[in-house]
């Protein structure tokens, strides 16, 4: 099992960039497929990047394509989501999600994962 805490959300303004973090209890992160998800209010909860065990595989939603980026380091048991040129429909709950199977089906499904963090809020005003 593991637990899951995101921080680094806040207020900035559009253009400007956030770095989120989500810590990971245990001592098995390192075999975990991550993912990042947002959900906006009276939105479902959608997929926003993704990233394999060893970070060797990663997937994006095509609106933040080249303006975030998913990493993790599995020595610190951290992922992270660098987020650049943000807009103010980037605003949002950001929540990270771990699965325990390594693979990429349906990577963006949220019934796919098996634990998940309480959330961060992002704001990004116009």
């Amino acid at each position: 099992q593991v637990q899951l805490v995101e921080s680094g959300g806040g207020l900035v303004q559009a253009g400007g960039s956030l770095r989120l973090s989500c810590a990971a209890s245990g001592r098995t992160f390192s075999l975990y497929f991550m993912g990042w998800f947002r959900q906006r209010p009276g939105k479902e909860r959608e997929f926003v990047a993704a990233i394999s065990w060893n970070g060797g595989r990663t997937f994006y939603e095509d609106s933040v394509k080249g303006r975030f980026t998913i990493s993790r380091d599995n020595v610190r048991n951290t992922l992270y989501l660098q987020m650049n040129s943000l807009k103010p429909e980037d605003s949002a709950v950001y929540y990270c999600a771990a699965d325990r199977s390594d693979i990429d089906s349906a990577y963006n499904a949220p019934p796919r994962y098996d634990y998940w963090g309480q959330g961060t809020q992002v704001t990004v005003s116009s």
